[in-house]
Order: C-alpha cells, then structure tokens, then sequence
C-alpha cells in the first residue's frame, strides 16, 4: 500500500464502519458501562479517535493542537508513557462530552487525518513510511475496537431484563456443521508468525523456529449440542475435570457457573442471548461465550485437549496452503477458522524468541501484557472479515467469556 487514495479510501471506510456501529442506539446506550472489562461506545468512538489524534497528529500534523485538552487523558486507555488515564472502571460517569462533541472530534480528526493523507500522496509529498505505518496500525485497532462495541453492547444489553436486541432483522442462520472429523499432522520443526507483505501486530513477530510433536486437530469448532452433553452429564460439577483455579472461579460468585455465559432456560428450553435479542439455542451452532476453564475442563471429558497457538497455527496454514506431505487428497478440511468463535489454546500469551516492542508510548500495544493471560486464535462472527489472518494472536485472561471465544479440539498422537 502507497499513501495514495487506496489508503484514503481505507481510512474512510473503517471510520464510517464505527458510526455506523452507533447508530441504532441511543444516547442512554452509548453511554453506560456493564462492567470493568467493557467500556461505553462512546468511550470506543472517542478512544479511536484519541488514537489517531496522539500517535499520527501529534506527530506529523504542523502546527498541531488538540481538539480538546482535556481528552488527552480523558480517551488514554493505558499508555503510561502518554500520561495520565482516567479509571477504566468508571468510563461509564463520562457523560461530559456528549455524544455530538464526539461526533465533532471524530470529524474534526478524521478531515486532519485525510489532509495528511493527501499531502503526503502529492507528487511533491514527502511519502513517509512511518506516517502510513501508524495510520494503518490506527485502522487496526479501530477494527478490534468495532468487535469490542458489539460485544460490549451485548453485555450492557444482558443485563437489562427487556433483553432488548441491536439488531432487529431475523437472525442468519449458518450453515449446519459438517460431521466432526480428525486431520493429522506429523510435526517436526515447524515455522511460526508473520512474514511477507501486509500488516501484522508486533506480538506475531519474529519469525521463529518450534518443534511439534505429532498431533490431530478436529475438522470444526465444538457445538453447542455437544456443549449441552457436557452440562447434562455434570461437567460443572466434576472437579476431576477443572483446573484449580477454574474449579475456584465455578464458585466464587453467590451461585455457581453451571453454564456459557448467555444461555438461560425458559419453559424447559435453552435458549441464548444474542445481539438480535434472545434466540432458542441452535444445536448446530458452535458454543461460545466460554471461558479457558469451562473450554479446558470440556475438553478433558471429551479425552481431548486444547491445541497449542503453535499447532493451531501450523494445522490452518498447512491446510491452507496445500503443503501437507503424504495426506490424501479427500483429508478433513480445517473449518470456521475465521468466521465463527476465536478459539482458545492452552498457550500463555508469550513473547515470541526474539520479541522486541516499538520504542516509546506505541510499544505499549502489546508487549506489556504479556503475562497472566491465555492466546485465542482465529476470529469471531463479529470480527471484522478483513482483519483476521493466520499469525494473529489474539489474548484474553482465563476467566473471559464475553467475547465470542469457543474451542477446537486437539489430540496428541
């Protein structure tokens, strides 16, 4: 990509994406917050901005001045090396600026942003490699912080007893899964994260050697049927399949968790809430809305196993790619990679050999929280479809379950 009207276009298209995002909502929606982990979807709107504001502008803008002074630490989430944050559990009091001052810092970035663009572009424009570089890394945190309104909003809507939906058309059905089938791969020395052209996290870099053991990774993700199989047969209540910690976080609210996370039961059916309102349970469809525990200790009773960030990785760019030595033309195809549930692995989030973050506030992006936390890969029905790839890694502590995280079996051979 040059800085040219491909970038421009680009631009223009995910920050439409995001108010678009908004506009079945009200004022009242934009502005609460269900919990610590999810923020409001104005706070979302202003933080992105915030982000090409401090990092492109700031930077590259002659004569910059801050649309307001105040936000600089108003929309900082956790860059330390950019000052002062305000408190992440209390985003949702923000009712000052209101969602049109929003609207009006979005503008207001977005016609600098496009100016730079433009300028940079012209025959007699400058080009910076660094300037595309962080407008593109702007775009894909926008793009993460689009999944995170959805299922953010998903969670403030939970907890309103109407259930209300955000979307209102008929929910699409997917397709039914195919019958659940193993694919084997020898291992070896294998080759993981990026490497070519496109964009790419710092956290999926350097590319690196690791050693697999045989294994098998199953064709599909877990559905929601096979879920209900554990539940009905005590999986909740078998402590022979919980991890310490898991079988601690069952217990430690005034009830045990006993199901995924949206799953209620009326008049003896199961049903689960959903961004279009609440939905009978489709047996087809692939469970989601696990923590690591519950996908863990599923994985245990099913005499299977979560695979490896390595394996996963492996299986999928593999088969992808047609380079599978000796397997038979007709071998299981690996399925809903990308487009169903992000997929927990039993890998702690990790620096790759070799790892080294950006220097200054925008090498805080990754590499500070590389401790305590579990990799998913793949992506969700709610990831935007050109942000996903093979190499991203994707992480989350163990006892996140509301966003769209399910499980792919693994077993060793």
């Amino acid at each position: 990509m040059t800085l040219s009207g491909t970038l421009l276009s680009r631009f223009e298209d995910v920050r439409r994406a995001s108010t678009m995002l908004a506009e079945p909502l009200s004022d009242e929606d934009c502005c609460a917050q269900s919990m610590t982990d999810a923020s409001p979807v104005k706070w979302h709107l202003a933080h992105t901005t915030w982000f090409f504001e401090t990092f492109v502008l700031e930077r590259f803008e002659p004569g910059f001045r801050p649309f307001h002074p105040a936000f600089r630490m108003l929309f900082n989430s956790y860059y330390n090396g950019i000052g002062e944050q305000y408190t992440r559990s209390q985003r949702g009091l923000i009712t000052r600026p209101g969602m049109d001052e929003v609207h009006e810092y979005r503008n207001d970035v977005d016609a600098r942003i496009e100016s730079l663009i433009l300028i940079a572009a012209a025959p007699s424009g400058d080009g910076d490699p660094e300037l595309e570089r962080l407008i593109e890394l702007g775009l894909q945190h926008e793009q993460q912080h689009q999944e995170l309104i959805l299922t953010d909003l998903q969670h403030l809507f939970w907890h309103n007893p109407l259930r209300p939906a955000y979307r209102d058309e008929a929910m699409p059905q997917p397709n039914p899964p195919s019958a659940l089938q193993w694919r084997s791969f020898d291992g070896g020395v294998v080759e993981l994260g990026h490497q070519g052209e496109g964009f790419f996290f710092d956290n999926e870099t350097p590319r690196h050697r690791q050693y697999l053991e045989p294994y098998a990774l199953a064709s599909r993700l877990v559905t929601n049927a096979e879920y209900l199989e554990f539940m009905q047969a005590g999986g909740y209540e078998d402590p022979a399949l919980w991890l310490s910690e898991g079988w601690a976080w069952l217990h430690a609210g005034p009830r045990p968790v006993a199901r995924p996370l949206y799953w209620e039961q009326r008049d003896g059916a199961w049903h689960e809430f959903t961004l279009y309102g609440m939905q009978p349970l489709g047996p087809d469809q692939a469970v989601r809305h696990l923590s690591y525990y519950e996908a863990d200790a599923y994985a245990r009773w099913a005499q299977a196993r979560l695979p490896s960030e390595a394996e996963w990785e492996h299986a999928v760019a593999s088969t992808r790619r047609g380079l599978d030595e000796g397997e038979p033309a007709d071998a299981p195809a690996i399925e809903q990679v990308f487009d169903t549930a992000w997929q927990w692995t039993s890998s702690s989030y990790a620096p790759y050999p070799g790892f080294k973050p950006a220097a200054g506030a925008i090498g805080e992006y990754n590499g500070k929280f590389m401790v305590n936390q579990y990799v998913l890969r793949g992506g969700s029905c709610v990831t935007p479809p050109d942000h996903s790839r093979v190499t991203y890694r994707n992480f989350f502590p163990t006892h996140a379950r509301w966003q769209y995280t399910g499980l792919r079996l693994a077993r060793s051979l």
